[in-house]
């Protein structure tokens, strides 16, 4: 509720705002503003249109912030003079005019109100040196701003491609060394099917060796994992076993065998099934079951190669979101997990990764790609954080906070010192070396978390355990439940 009262030009002077105004300017407000008692409540909100500027002649007002949903109270007031609102209004529509936070009476107040409109001819017309000096300052950071945030994304891109590309060249050059071998491997079987063409091996040999390739290649399917010791002493006892039955180059077959889960057992019953036939017949039934053992390690191999390939360009997709809406309902998981594999090789394998993830998280409204950006910037954060302290563990964790998805990020790095946290968020700011940073990237981060999807982003840091802790609303803002309903 509120309601208009006589302006008086003598009062406005006792404000800080207007005490070096003249008689006429003073008039000029009172002509062209009003004075307006507001009884306690909300005068307006975060993100409606900014209309008007309010100078407060008495009374106690509260402004606040959205953070993680909720409102945080950032300033409270009974100081004569204090003011809000339209403040931004003379710089026109180069920047959105609409309130950058809430405001609320506490205790009956009155106020000195300028239409939002009112208040730049204003300002442009009583002070056009300030508005271009105002305009420098803001337009210019801004501007800034835009010019290194685009830079510090080409810097990560180019980090994040290059980390990629040795990524994708690991698999890529394994499958064409498996092809390799694995044409040399036909090519002596082709030479062995030769052997069999002329009759060396009788009809009866032929079916039980195939039998015994058939449960050869089986066998490969399920071979165990062993350790260097176990695999060791397995090699041993073939290699002895190939040397006692005259089989030449055994010692060189032997880790092939392993490799299947093949052991002298196996080997004795192979012996038993061939046991009328000749020694060549037996040697040469031996290096058949060796070739058929290679040919379906070496498939595995490529396999497992074009099979990480594959999970690369996945990852990928899921990182930059190319092939999505910019706003949608995603499993934050996802986006994390795409994350870690793009920094795999910066993380390197020093730091070890620990994943406490909440499953029964709901999926989150956001922007994906641009928090792919805060991940992506906390994380390296964290790994360089850890870069002296000769590796560590990076933690990423998640869970159900209220009515927000939390993630943290943590590391066993050095920590942040107490007397730079309320630093840290700051455009600019940073601890690295000259050159090195551009103090941009955790500044990014808060706008992305706080401004673009209304949640909260903080740091809580000790020596040993450093977590960055993002909130994010589970419920979208109304702006973007329309656009996206509107897609």
């Amino acid at each position: 509720m509120s309601a208009e009262t006589v302006c008086d030009p003598e009062e406005l002077r006792t404000l800080f705002l207007f005490e070096k105004l003249d008689d006429e300017q003073l008039a000029w407000l009172c002509r062209d503003g009003h004075v307006e008692v507001i009884e306690p409540g909300p005068v307006y909100h975060e993100g409606d249109p900014a209309t008007c500027f309010y100078v407060m002649i008495s009374g106690e007002i509260a402004l606040t912030k959205l953070s993680g949903g909720q409102e945080i109270e950032t300033v409270r007031s009974d100081h004569a003079g204090a003011y809000a609102g339209a403040w931004g209004a003379y710089l026109g529509d180069r920047v959105e005019q609409t309130y950058g936070g809430s405001m609320y009476v506490r205790k009956t107040a009155r106020f000195f109100v300028l239409d939002a409109g009112t208040f730049a001819r204003m300002m442009q017309e009583w002070f056009p040196m300030a508005v271009h000096l105002l305009e420098g300052v803001f337009l210019g950071n801004r501007n800034s701003r835009m010019i290194i945030d685009q830079r510090e994304r080409l810097l990560a891109l180019g980090s994040l491609s290059a980390g990629l590309t040795h990524e994708l060249n690991n698999p890529a050059a394994a499958a064409v060394r498996a092809t390799s071998l694995l044409r040399e491997r036909v090519a002596g079987m082709r030479h062995k099917l030769g052997m069999i063409a002329k009759g060396k091996f009788s009809p009866a040999t032929m079916e039980a060796l195939i039998t015994l390739q058939e449960q050869a290649a089986e066998q490969v399917a399920k071979a165990p994992i062993l350790t260097p010791m176990e695999e060791s002493d397995r090699e041993d006892a073939l290699g002895e076993w190939f040397e006692e039955h005259n089989i030449s180059g055994g010692w060189d077959l032997a880790p092939t065998f392993v490799q299947a889960g093949i052991d002298t057992d196996w080997l004795d019953r192979v012996e038993a099934t061939l046991a009328d036939t000749q020694d060549f017949v037996f040697e040469g039934s031996i290096r058949w079951l060796n070739y058929t053992i290679e040919t379906e390690l070496l498939m595995n191999e490529i396999g497992d190669s074009t099979t990480r390939i594959t999970s690369l360009v996945n990852a990928a997709k899921q990182y930059s979101q190319m092939d999505r809406a910019p706003f949608q309902v995603v499993d934050v998981h996802e986006l994390l997990d795409s994350t870690l594999v793009m920094l795999a090789r910066k993380i390197g394998d020093s730091i070890e990764v620990v994943k406490d993830y909440d499953r029964s998280l709901p999926p989150v409204p956001c922007y994906a790609a641009e928090l792919n950006q805060v991940w992506t910037n906390l994380i390296d954060n964290a790994v360089g954080a850890m870069a002296d302290t000769d590796g560590g563990t990076l933690t990423i964790r998640t869970y159900l906070e209220n009515d927000c998805a939390a993630i943290e990020i943590g590391d066993t790095g050095t920590g942040v010192p107490d007397e730079i946290k309320s630093r840290i968020f700051e455009p600019f700011f940073t601890t690295k070396a000259v050159g090195e940073g551009t103090g941009l990237g955790l500044d990014i981060s808060f706008r992305i978390v706080v401004n673009k999807h209304h949640g909260d982003i903080r740091v809580e840091s000790e020596p040993g355990n450093t977590r960055f802790i993002v909130r994010l609303p589970l419920t979208a803002p109304e702006r973007e439940r329309d656009d996206d309903e509107g897609n």
